[in-house]
């Protein structure tokens, strides 16, 4: 029986931890052929021995989204692989300064622009103009519920969020003439390697930073998987009139 995306090209950007990682390792089991994008070579290529070991197909290139020469090389060598791009997932992504917008410098807000917002734009550009050329494409952009409400924490960030967000609804517009889809995802609380080394530097420590982050979501604190189910289901076919989109992964914290 044929998976959900059954020889399908998929990249995914920021692969070799956390969402990125279940991201790649899910699109694996789905029977896609997982490009693994990340600028850690240990992360990456563990991400794609751990695929490799389980039947499935992966190959890891080593890139910095936010080196434009970088992505046309990722996408090149895609190309010449594989002959197209049927997924794009712009995950990569970097958190920042926690300071209140008065604080941040220039340079620190521009630092988290560069991947989150600059580098989804790189890797749509490079990736969206193969997708043309056969007129069918899903990419899954990486928002955040703070995309959508605010927070009074990590302003650089959220602002980023919120730019991805008005980025996906153009570009799916501008793209659905040529058959290629465009969609966020915003995930809530997930028990990342990231998010749980935060709980451990935490007062009071991990136990206590938990309990007070469960307090905020109806449901349990997700998974990584959980969210890279999200991400599976808009980019197969399942979703193949879903463009323009905000999936809301966050386990019921912004229906409150």
């Amino acid at each position: 029986m044929s998976g959900r995306l059954q020889d399908h090209v998929a990249i995914v950007t920021g692969g070799g931890t956390g969402i990125g990682e279940a991201t790649c390792l899910r699109f694996a089991e789905e029977g896609a052929v997982v490009i693994v994008c990340d600028r850690d070579r240990d992360g990456g290529q563990h991400t794609e021995a751990a695929i490799r070991a389980a039947g499935g197909r992966a190959h890891f290139i080593a890139a910095d989204v936010a080196q434009e020469d970088q992505v046309a090389a990722l996408i090149a060598a895609t190309l010449a692989a594989h002959g197209r791009i049927d997924v794009l997932v712009n995950n990569a992504a970097v958190t920042g300064v926690n300071k209140r917008a008065h604080e941040v410098t220039v340079a620190e807000w521009d630092a988290v622009f560069t991947v989150n917002v600059r580098g989804t734009f790189l890797c749509t550009k490079h990736a969206v103009v193969p997708m043309m050329a056969v007129r069918r494409g899903s990419i899954v952009n990486f928002s955040s519920i703070y995309g959508l409400i605010g927070n009074d924490d990590l302003p650089p960030y959220h602002a980023t969020k919120g730019a991805v967000l008005a980025m996906t609804r153009t570009d799916a517009i501008c793209y659905a003439p040529h058959g290629i889809r465009v969609n966020a995802v915003h995930p809530g609380s997930t028990k990342t390697p990231l998010f749980l080394r935060a709980a451990d530097s935490y007062p009071g420590g991990r136990a206590h930073y938990l309990a007070m982050m469960q307090a905020k979501h109806p449901l349990p604190l997700a998974e990584p998987v959980d969210i890279a189910n999200c991400v599976l289901f808009l980019a197969s076919d399942e979703a193949r009139f879903v463009t323009g989109s905000s999936l809301v992964c966050d386990g019921g914290y912004t229906a409150q």
